[in-house]
C-alpha cells in the first residue's frame, strides 16, 4: 500500500488524497465559494471577446485608476480591473513568453487545473449538489470548470488500494450523490496479500507472510469514466471541461510570469488558459492555439509534483525529498512448461504480492548484491487473468534516487532467477514520485491538491 497508494498520486490522488478531497469539499471553504446565481449548462460556456493586444490592454489600464471590482460587477469589468491591477504590479515587466490575445472568456466558481485522478476527484465532488452547504438549500451547485490541454490522454499508471479503504471512498462519494460502482471501477480483487522478507533478520528466503486483507486493482479507464462529465465520456460528474492549460509560472508568492497571465484580487482570480494547436494528422495547421480568459473565485492546482503555480514553504526547514522510482510491465507469460498454472514462480495467483524484498537472485558478495543492500528494491506482483501478470520493481524511497535502468535490470534478473518466462510485454510503466520535502506555502492563493500539495501515502 505504501508504493501503490503513493503511485495513485503520481497522476492524481491516492486513497488518502481522495478521502481528503471529500473532507475538503465539505469544509468551510464553501462559505467563500457561494455559487453563482445564474444557471448554466455543463457544456462549453465560453464567450467570444473582441481581440486586443497586450500592449493595448496595458495602455488602457495605465490611463485609468486601479479600482477593485464591485461585488455585483459583470465579468468584463472584473477582468478589466484585474488586468489593471497586474499592470500596476508589472509596469516595467514584459512577458517571458508570447501569449496570444484572449479570444474567449469564461467564468466559474472553481477552476481545477489538471485532469488526473486528483483533478477529476475534486472537480466531481465540488460540482456535486451535495457539496453546497446544507444550510443554503436554495443555492445551485457550484460551477466547476476543469482545464487541461491533455484532458483526453489516457491514464498510464496502475492503481491499487486496500479493499476496505476503497469501500470507504465509495461510501463517501455516494454521500455526495455520486456513485463509484465496483463493477465500473474495480478490475480485480484478491482476498489475501503476500509479503516476502527472506534474507533479512535471519528470515528464511522461502518464508511467506500472508495478510488476510483484501486488495483491489483499480480499473483506471473505468474510474476515469466515472469521474468524467456525462456529455464527455458518459460519466456522471457535473463539472465542465476546457481543453486548455495555464501559461503561468509563480516567481514569488502570488506573483506570476508572464505579467498579467494570472492575477488575484479580493473576489477571486483571473487567469489566461491556452489551447494546444493541432500539430499532426489531417487537422495539422487548421486551428492555431487560442487563449481563454477565465474568471474564478478559487483556483485548485492538480497538475502534479512539478507544479509551476504552487510554491513550497521555504520558511520551515525540511530535508530534501527522497524519490520513489519503479519500473513496471504488464506481461504475458509463457507457461507451457509450468505444470501448476495456479502459480507464477513462487507467487500464488490467488493472492496479490505486495512486497518481495528478497535478494537471493544476486550472487553473494557481488556488486549487485551490495547495491541491493545499499538501495533495496522490492517486486510487486498483480496476477490478472490467465497468464497475464503485472510486475513492478520498486525503490520505496532513496536519496539519491535509484535509476529506472537499475529497477528494470533488477526486475529482469529476479524474474529470470525465479524461472518466470515473459512471452510478451503489453505495457511498460515508469513511476517517479518525490517523497517528503516541504509542504506548499500556506499564504498563496492557488490551492494545491494531490501531487501539487505533496500528498503521498502518509506512511512514506
Amino acid at each position: 500500500t505504501m508504493k501503490v497508494s503513493a503511485s495513485f498520486i503520481s497522476a492524481g490522488p491516492g486513497v488518502a488524497s481522495m478521502a481528503s478531497a471529500l473532507l475538503w469539499a465539505t469544509s468551510s471553504t464553501n462559505a467563500f465559494l457561494a455559487p453563482s446565481s445564474s444557471t448554466h449548462s455543463f457544456g462549453a460556456r465560453s464567450t467570444p471577446v473582441a481581440s486586443s493586444s497586450p500592449s493595448s490592454i496595458a495602455s488602457r489600464a495605465s490611463s485609468s485608476s486601479c479600482i477593485l471590482p464591485r461585488q455585483n460587477s459583470d465579468l468584463h469589468e472584473r477582468t478589466r480591473s484585474s488586468i489593471q491591477t497586474s499592470t500596476s504590479l508589472y509596469s516595467s515587466s514584459s512577458p517571458s513568453s508570447p501569449i496570444s490575445s484572449p479570444t474567449a472568456e469564461d467564468e466559474c466558481d472553481v477552476l481545477v487545473l489538471g485532469s488526473g485522478p486528483a483533478a477529476r476527484a475534486i472537480a466531481t465532488l465540488l460540482s456535486s449538489p451535495n457539496a453546497v452547504d446544507a444550510a443554503a438549500t436554495s443555492s445551485p451547485p457550484l460551477d466547476v470548470l476543469l482545464a487541461d490541454s491533455n484532458y483526453d490522454r489516457r491514464w498510464i499508471p496502475n492503481y491499487g488500494v486496500w479493499q476496505d479503504e476503497w469501500l470507504s471512498i465509495r461510501d463517501l462519494f455516494f454521500s455526495f450523490g455520486h456513485s463509484l460502482d465496483d463493477d465500473d471501477c474495480i478490475d480485480r480483487t484478491w482476498s489475501k496479500t503476500d509479503c516476502y522478507f527472506g534474507g533479512s533478520f535471519d528470515i528464511p528466503a522461502e518464508e511467506r507472510m500472508r495478510l488476510d486483507r483484501a486488495y483491489c486493482r483499480i480499473d483506471r479507464d473505468g474510474l476515469r469514466r466515472c469521474l468524467s462529465p456525462e456529455n464527455d465520456e458518459g460519466g456522471k460528474a457535473r463539472y465542465r471541461v476546457l481543453r486548455a492549460r495555464h501559461v503561468s509560472k509563480a516567481t514569488s508568492i502570488n506573483i506570476y510570469s508572464p505579467a498579467g497571465s494570472l492575477v488575484h484580487d479580493d473576489e477571486g482570480s483571473t487567469i489566461l488558459l491556452q489551447s494546444k494547436p493541432f500539430s499532426s494528422g489531417e487537422d495539422r495547421g487548421k486551428e492555431p492555439a487560442t487563449t481563454t480568459r477565465v474568471r474564478a473565485k478559487l483556483i485548485i492546482d492538480c497538475t502534479g509534483h512539478e507544479s509551476r503555480l504552487v510554491l513550497k514553504d521555504d520558511r520551515d526547514s525540511a530535508p530534501p525529498p527522497g524519490y520513489q522510482i519503479a519500473y513496471g510491465m504488464l506481461a504475458k507469460l509463457n507457461e507451457d512448461s509450468i505444470p501448476d498454472k495456479t502459480r507464477c514462480g513462487p507467487y500464488d495467483k490467488d493472492a496479490m504480492t505486495l512486497f518481495d524484498y528478497r535478494t537471493d537472485h544476486f550472487p553473494p558478495d557481488s556488486l549487485e548484491a551490495s547495491k541491493a543492500e545499499t538501495a533495496p528494491t522490492f517486486m510487486y506482483v498483480m496476477p490478472l487473468n490467465d497468464n497475464r501478470v503485472f510486475f513492478e520493481e520498486t525503490s520505496l524511497v532513496a536519496r539519491p534516487a535509484v535509476s529506472f535502468r537499475e529497477c528494470k535490470d533488477r526486475c529482469r534478473t529476479r524474474l529470470e532467477y525465479l524461472g518466470i518466462t515473459v512471452e510478451d510485454i503489453e505495457e511498460e510503466e515508469y513511476c517517479y514520485i518525490p517523497m517528503g520535502g516541504p509542504l506548499p506555502a500556506r499564504d498563496q492563493r492557488v490551492v494545491g491538491f494531490g501531487g501539487a500539495a505533496a500528498m503521498v501515502h502518509p506512511s512514506t
